[in-house]
Formats: C-alpha cells, sequence, structure tokens
C-alpha cells in the first residue's frame, strides 16, 4: 500500500532572529533578502515544487509580515497594473485561500514544542518540516531538498530526513546521524545524536533542515521533558520513533547555506547571484574588483 501523500509542511518562524540584530528588530530574519527574495520564500518554493498544499507557519510576536508576504497586496498591484508593470514576479508570493495557516508558538521553548504548536492542523497525516534558515539549493536542472525526500518517501514511506556529509572536525555543530544499510542517496537510521563530541560522533551525516515525520511524533513531543539547552528538542522525539517506524536519511544532492549566521548568509547571496543570468556576469565582475 502507497504510504499517505504529504500535503502539509510545517515552517516553524517564531525565532527571534538576534544574530541580524538591528536589521530583525522590525523585519522578521525570514523576511530578509537573499538577492530578491525573502528567505521564507525560497523554503515555499521548495515544498510547492515537491507537490505540498498547505503551508503552517509557526510564528511568534511580531512575525505577521511572514504571513502577509504571502496576502494579496491590493494596492500594489493596482498601482502597478496602472503603470503598465508586470505582475508575474508577485505570481509566488499569492497563496489560494486556506493553503496558509498561521500559530502562534507563544513560549519560546524549542523546536520541538513549535512543531508540536502545529499539531492540530497537521491532524493525522504525515507531514513536512522547513527550518528555513537553511537554504537548500538544487543543482542546476536538478529537483529541490524536498522533493528529492517526497521521492523517496513515495518507495520506502516512514520518517525520513534530509542530511549532508560535513568534513569530521565540523560534525560538533549539529545533529548526526548513526548510519546503517545505504542504498544511493537513501541510508538507513539506527540513531540520532545532537552535537556530540568529535570522538564520539557516529558519522559525518548531518541533519540539514528538511524532514518529512509521521503523526505520531506530536504525541511523543506532548510528553518529552526538556533536553539539550533546556529546551523541547526535535531531535529527541524523532530519536525515540526510531526502530518502532521505518526512519531513513536522503543526501541531498544540492548545495545548502547556512542562512542563520551572517557569514553564511552573505555566501548564500552572492552564490545565488552569480548563478544568475540576469545579473551574474556583473557580479562576478563585482567580486572580482573588489578580490583584486
Amino acid at each position: 500500500m502507497s504510504p499517505k501523500p504529504i500535503r502539509k509542511a510545517v515552517f516553524p518562524v517564531a525565532g527571534l532572529g538576534t544574530r541580524f540584530l538591528p536589521a530583525t528588530k522590525v523585519v522578521p530574519k525570514e523576511l530578509l533578502p537573499v538577492v530578491d527574495r525573502p528567505l521564507i520564500q525560497y523554503a515555499v518554493d521548495e515544498a510547492r515544487e515537491a507537490g505540498i498544499e498547505q503551508m503552517i507557519f509557526v510564528t511568534g510576536r511580531g512575525k505577521t509580515g511572514i504571513v502577509e508576504h504571502f496576502d494579496i497586496a491590493f494596492e500594489l498591484e493596482k498601482t502597478m497594473t496602472e503603470r503598465g508593470k508586470d505582475l508575474s514576479v508577485l505570481e509566488p508570493t499569492r497563496a489560494t485561500p486556506g493553503d496558509v495557516i498561521a500559530v502562534r508558538q507563544q513560549v519560546p521553548l524549542g523546536l520541538g514544542h513549535a512543531i508540536w504548536c502545529a499539531r492540530a492542523i497537521v491532524g493525522d497525516e504525515p507531514f513536512a518540516i522547513f527550518l528555513p534558515d537553511e537554504l537548500m539549493v538544487a543543482r542546476e536542472g536538478g529537483t529541490g531538498c524536498m522533493k528529492q525526500m517526497v521521492e523517496a518517501y513515495n518507495e520506502v514511506g516512514g520518517n525520513l530526513i534530509s542530511v549532508l556529509e560535513v568534513p569530521m572536525e565540523q560534525v560538533s555543530s549539529y545533529g548526526v546521524i548513526d548510519p546503517g544499510a545505504a542504498d544511493g542517496a537513501l541510508t538507513e537510521v539506527r540513531g540520532l545524536v545532537e552535537k556530540p563530541p568529535l570522538a564520539e560522533a557516529p558519522s559525518n551525516k548531518i541533519v540539514s533542515g528538511r524532514y518529512i515525520l509521521q503523526p505520531e511524533v506530536m504525541r511523543v513531543l506532548e510528553h518529552q521533558g526538556k533536553g539539550a539547552g533546556g529546551e523541547i528538542q526535535l531531535t529527541d522525539a524523532m530519536a525515540k520513533m526510531i526502530g518502532q517506524q521505518p526512519f531513513h536519511a536522503v543526501t541531498f544532492d544540492g548545495a545548502r547555506y547556512d542562512c542563520g549566521s551572517k557569514v553564511g548568509f552573505v555566501e548564500a547571496t552572492l552564490a545565488i547571484a552569480l548563478a544568475r543570468p540576469d545579473m551574474g556576469a556583473e557580479v562576478r565582475a563585482i567580486a572580482e574588483k573588489l578580490l583584486g
């Protein structure tokens, strides 16, 4: 029997964005532009490519602009139309009524708690999770990370996480999988360790911000205590499901940029600008001039 389709995605976007202050004092970090699209738009576009229909934003105070970004800006569109401007650039920002839902994470108790806040909307369906800080870019002519994961999910079902291979000296900064049998990009997950000491890391495959989980994880999160950092950790809940349900990792065939850091954000902006046919040559010339 085919697994239930992945129709819903949860975007935990309640964070304060303190690393980017003062830019994020008023503007949510997820709305900061990478070239000319806000960070959240890249994640939503990736979700839509994978066939996901409903976007669930777990927000906090001051984050209403994220939902408004996917609304119809009547005055803006009217003015642009009167001036003969092309409206196609706004098409990805328009959501079908009912396809964007926001819930509040009223207290910052961690990623696991943020996901649990969406339990009523997720219901009894498998669902995807996107961490927008992780900007996942497909290779030229390739597909996005979540589409690769959905294709794998349709074969094996259960729970999946995206992973990337990093140098061993970096593993202590990430969640790491204990790998089992591998078949191409698909690897069995035997365990999960959050930020292990280098000597105790079971692999160099790090969890990279995309998940497909079964609804049972909500029941685990409901009764889970605080873990690392005094927060309710999603990693701890997923670890409890290993052995109870199929659990695999998909190694993403593409590039990943850590936009939770300022250096990573600049790297993403530069990489995407260089790949754009409308500006790549000019940006390359500017970079070479600055470096020269």
